[in-house]
């Protein structure tokens, strides 16, 4: 079968959902169907192996990380597109990448599947600062979700964060995998070489990236409160973003330039492995993040992670048993719980590798199990029609 799968953003760019895409189409291949992966293109044109790509010309959006797509101002991509046989088409965002998803669909009477991967709302609003124009925005997403064949989501608790924005059909549960793999020794090498770690001191990782949204303010004053009491630590942070630069600021200003080291983006996926498999703990008491895909990578690395109750994130974590849940996101109950999690690091750690990583092998039997459900239903309602 041949399958469509498009996003808004294309590597070295890439957020989380960029990597889920990816992971979409990596799997499909391997199981011997054909995954396009069809975004905006990126000017450092980083190679998709194994994986086609379908690239339409792109503008960048001040202060994001991610370029805005013109596919209708293309020509080369919409021929592309048109000579591709597509069963089925995927949109893993309801804007632009959606929208064409969309064209597609209609146009080829196929199936459109969308999941439902981030809080559009909470975006809306720290741009436009205005919760009228919040809530226009998140009806037209509503609306967008309500033309699609399937909706997905990645956890029961972004079901309900989809409900809240008034979207009332179905939707499938679908989660994100990861990948159990060992560590290399040219990924070690590669860490080693960029990072300078003091031996006995434990390690705190955030990976990620760098946009205050993360809650990134709490953990690096969680840190302030750590070196206040004199508790030691080392953090890492490994991304890229927005907030880059303020972050870095933010880190002098409360005097822990030597506490934290900032990796930026890392592109070579063995080495940011390694880097899940140093430290002691992940640090990810984010408020925004769905179904975080590094909560997983870390796991599959024996490195347990940190989040905050009844947080998205939070599903599937126990306290204490595979992972380590804070009150709330605030730094006092983020600091509390980094002391509480360190000294049980390894055995829940080992517990998380256990229980949380589902391989992507598994989950695209699933994903092909319900788009074929949905071209047979497809089939047989426009049939009767």
């Amino acid at each position: 079968m041949v399958f469509g799968q498009f996003v808004d953003t294309y590597p070295p760019s890439v957020d989380g959902v960029g990597q889920v895409t990816l992971a979409y189409c990596q799997t499909l291949v391997k199981k011997g169907h054909e995954a396009f992966y069809i975004a905006p293109e990126s000017p450092e044109h980083a190679e998709l192996y194994g994986v086609p790509a379908i690239l339409s010309a792109s503008l960048p959006v001040p202060g994001e990380l991610f370029r805005m797509g013109i596919p209708g101002l293309d020509p080369s991509f919409r021929k592309r597109v048109a000579e591709v046989p597509f069963d089925l088409v995927h949109a893993h965002s309801p804007f632009l990448a959606g929208m064409e998803a969309m064209k597609v669909a209609k146009k080829r009477n196929i199936p459109l599947v969308s999941t439902f991967h981030s809080k559009y709302y909470d975006d809306a609003l720290a741009k436009t600062h205005s919760k009228v124009l919040a809530e226009v925005v998140v009806q037209r997403l509503v609306h967008f979700y309500e033309q699609c064949d399937g909706v997905w989501t990645v956890n029961h608790a972004t079901a309900e964060v989809l409900h809240s924005y008034g979207y009332r059909g179905d939707i499938v549960i679908m989660e994100n995998g990861t990948n159990t793999v060992e560590v290399t020794a040219e990924g070690k090498a590669r860490l080693d070489s960029r990072l300078r770690l003091k031996k006995d001191i434990p390690v705190l990782l955030f990976v990620g990236q760098h946009n205050y949204k993360k809650n990134i303010h709490g953990i690096l004053s969680a840190c302030r409160l750590l070196k206040d009491q004199e508790k030691p630590f080392q953090l890492v942070m490994a991304g890229d973003g927005p907030d880059f630069e303020s972050i870095r600021q933010e880190i002098i200003e409360l005097g822990m330039a030597r506490d934290v080291t900032m990796m930026g983006f890392m592109d070579n996926r063995e080495e940011l492995m390694a880097l899940y498999h140093t430290a002691d703990l992940l640090v990810f008491p984010s408020l925004y993040d769905n179904a975080p895909m590094v909560l997983r990578e870390a796991a599959a690395m024996n490195t347990p992670g940190l989040v905050v109750r009844n947080s998205c994130s939070a599903e599937g974590v126990i306290d204490g048993v595979n992972g380590f849940i804070a009150d709330n996101e605030s730094p006092e109950a983020i600091a509390r719980t980094i002391i509480r999690a360190l000294p049980d690091c390894k055995r829940v750690g080992e517990k998380a590798r256990e229980t949380i990583p589902v391989s992507w092998d598994r989950i695209m039997d699933q994903v092909l199990e319900e788009y074929r459900r949905l071209m047979a239903s497809h089939v047989h309602r426009h049939s009767v029609n």
